[in-house]
């Protein structure tokens, strides 16, 4: 299998992070090339997919036949849940979302998480964090890898060059940022790798320095 570098394209190949107990595949779908992750726990075979963002049927042959426990979206922008009906049907797995957005996905939730929470991935276990700014109950999600750094799921809060988008809203984007340092820059090591909702992926050690220059710019 090539090195895992993260950069996939719609319509293209998808990429596979092979970690010592957790598989995390990614691939870009749809037309805002939104960014699906399929994490798959290596002693269990249990699967559970980050964001049906769009394309069906791209998302159900990545799954195939192992079966699909859960799906988490990160936040509640439609972009982020085209295929979550039609995946849930095909596979009944059961649906997870950040409280405070559950209200804005036309799927129903089945399980809604708030900060601290764990969903768990055959024997991984995701961490919960709650980042209020670009949606009120957006969720990143946190794999503290025991044989090796942290894995970081952003959705749409944490790219590669700034925060998520918050509309010129300088209350939403002080709201974001601040959680956002102190939440995921705060806690998490420089080794963190994170996963974005778009985009390529990055380290916290590659963003940091730009932290200052991203509060000061207001976006």
């Amino acid at each position: 299998m090539p090195e895992y570098h993260g950069n996939v394209k719609v319509g293209g190949p998808a990429q596979t992070h092979e970690l010592a107990q957790l598989m995390i595949t990614k691939v870009a779908v749809g037309p805002m090339d939104n960014n699906a992750y399929l994490l798959r726990c290596r002693q269990t075979d249990e699967q559970v997919l980050i964001d049906a963002a769009n394309e069906a049927g791209t998302l159900l042959k990545l799954i195939g036949d192992g079966g699909l426990a859960r799906i988490v979206t990160t936040h509640r922008h439609q972009d982020h849940w085209q295929a979550l009906a039609e995946v849930v049907a095909r596979t009944s797995a059961t649906t997870v979302a950040g409280r405070y957005d559950a209200e804005g996905i036309e799927v129903p939730t089945d399980q809604l998480v708030d900060e601290g929470d764990h969903i768990s991935v055959g024997n991984c276990s995701l961490r919960v964090i709650h980042l209020v700014g670009h949606t009120p109950g957006s969720i990143a999600l946190v794999y503290d890898d025991p044989d090796g750094p942290p894995h970081l799921f952003t959705g749409d809060c944490l790219f590669p060059g700034g925060v998520g988008n918050t509309q010129g809203d300088a209350e939403r984007f002080t709201s974001l940022i601040d959680d956002v340092e102190s939440k995921l820059f705060g806690t998490l090591p420089d080794e963190t790798w994170f996963y974005p909702g778009h985009g390529n992926d990055s380290t916290l050690g590659a963003e940091r320095p730009s932290l200052p220059e991203w509060r000061a710019r207001g976006w």
